[in-house]
């Protein structure tokens, strides 16, 4: 089954949004993944390197990543972060 031309637009945009912010990340240490996109606005990321288990990672959950798609990405409802096996995690905020 083919992803309606909203979906992938959205898509594009979460990637594009992730991009941007991924060199900040990448100068701690760290990386985002994204996982999944769904097709009501629900996100999915992977954090690697020095995010996993980080007690910053909720900030940049929270306040990078969220902020910066509620800002760039029309049809955002949330982001969440997933483990290697695409469970949610909590991250701290």
């Amino acid at each position: 089954m083919s992803e309606s031309k909203e979906h992938a637009a959205m898509r594009t945009q979460v990637e594009q949004v992730l991009e941007l912010m991924r060199p900040s990340i990448q100068s701690d240490g760290g990386d985002v993944e994204l996982v999944d996109v769904s097709e009501d606005g629900h996100i999915s990321v992977r954090f690697h390197g020095a995010c996993v288990g980080c007690p910053s990672s909720g900030m940049t959950l929270k306040a990078g990543i969220e902020r910066n798609l509620k800002t760039h990405v029309p049809g955002f409802k949330s982001v969440e972060a997933v483990d290697e096996h695409g469970k949610s995690i909590s991250v701290s905020t």
